[in-house]
């Protein structure tokens, strides 16, 4: 489940930018292209919790490790292409304004 909802995440992200480059409104995009993140995590979450109830401890320490850090990566990454249409609109209001 986590990677339909990394996939859709991605896809989410990619619509997000578009929308912005296309100069329409991005803030739906934005919040279901976030929401999609949380929900990866959610899954990835309940995914290590059901190796946990099945103590399948082979499982986790061959896992967790590698996908904490790509977790935090792919959020980190996912958290600032989303945001960098409000940057950039901003930095294009200020430019608009100089001239």
């Amino acid at each position: 489940m986590w990677i339909i909802f990394g996939l859709a995440a991605i896809g989410a992200t990619f619509i997000n930018l578009t929308v912005f480059m296309m100069e329409k409104d991005y803030k739906l995009p934005m919040a279901i292209a976030l929401s999609l993140v949380a929900l990866t995590l959610c899954a990835e979450y309940s995914l290590l919790n059901m190796w946990v109830e099945a103590k399948d401890w082979g499982a986790i320490t061959d896992v967790v490790p590698g996908m904490s850090r790509a977790l935090w990566f792919l959020t980190i990454a996912a958290i600032f292409l989303n945001i960098l249409p409000i940057f950039l609109e901003e930095m294009r209001k200020r430019m608009m304004q100089s001239k």
